[in-house]
Parts: C-alpha cells; structure tokens; sequence
C-alpha cells in the first residue's frame, strides 16, 4: 500500500485528506471522531496529484462552485458499512433523509441504529455526504466533524439552492 497524506485548509478548517496511490481513502478533520492514528496515514506530502484533485474539488464544493466529486474513492468497510455509504451517495445535493429511511431502503439487513453507526464510521466524510442523514425528526444527529460544521454543510448547499436549510427530511 502506498498510502500518503496532505494537509489543507478549508472553509471548513483544517482536513486531513488521504490516499493509497489509486484512490481517495479517507478525509479528516483534527478532532474527528473515530480518526485512524496518523501513523495509518502514511507519509506527508506537500503535493500530490490526487490529493491535491481531492482538496481542489473539496474547496469548490465549499464555495458553492460544485454539487458534486468526481474522484476515485475507496472506503475499505464492511459489506453493510459499504451499502450504506453507497446509499448515502445517493443522496442529493440539498436533500436530506434519515438513518430509519436508509434502514428501510436496504430491505432490513441493518438497523436504524447500524445505519448510524455505519454514517459515524464513513472516512469520506463531505465526498461521502453524510451530513445530510439526520434523526427521523429531523434534527441534527452525530457528525464526525461535530453539529456545527454538519449544520455549515447543509446550510451551504440549502442557501446554493436558494433557500435556508431548515430542520425537515426530503425527499431522500
């Protein structure tokens, strides 16, 4: 494995954004929950080209300029861990929907709970939209990088489509 790091700012702050030479594996922020030891980040580097891609598309994303990512990703989880991140991809851009909608979209093989303990484990976090997963009520739930930045995510993509996030599930 191949693995290497850089270390960007964002409008987010600072993200830690990894890969193993072939795909993006893992995006963290300094007191993210769940965060791999550094060791397993493999070496720094000032430049990369897929992780400098990565941190590109992250920032446009960040000022509006891009719905969507359009990297190689690789997010080494568990058969259930996986169906759900591929759901959560699913989700649009400024759509929401809840871990018990995930549940039931995936036939019963997880449950709301494992939902959210899968979203809680997703290392792709903002390329993996987990932030637009919230509690059956609407409310904001868990988020690696804290309710604070998961309210900036969906308040960033509410306001690019013209209106203020508020508490609500979509479509999703």
């Amino acid at each position: 494995m191949n693995s290497r790091h850089i270390v960007a700012d964002t409008a987010l702050g600072v993200l830690t954004v990894v890969s193993d030479g072939a795909a993006v594996t893992g995006v963290y922020f300094p007191h993210h929950i769940r965060r791999p030891e550094a060791a397993t980040f493999g070496e720094r580097v000032a430049a990369d080209p897929l992780l400098d891609e990565a941190v590109r598309q992250i920032r446009a994303y960040l000022a509006g300029e891009r719905r969507d990512f359009d990297l190689p990703l690789a997010s080494g989880g568990t058969e259930v861990q996986e169906a759900v991140w591929a759901m959560v991809r699913e989700i649009p851009f400024g759509e929401t929907t809840s871990y018990g909608a995930i549940a039931e979209r995936l036939g019963g093989i997880v449950s709301a709970w494992g939902v959210g303990q899968a979203v809680g484990a997703n290392p792709l976090c903002v390329l993996v939209p987990c932030h637009r997963v919230l509690a059956s009520t609407g409310a904001l739930t868990g988020y690696a990088g804290g309710l604070g930045r998961k309210r900036t995510l969906l308040d960033l993509e509410a306001a690019a489509d013209g209106e203020p996030w508020l508490p609500g599930l979509g479509a999703a």
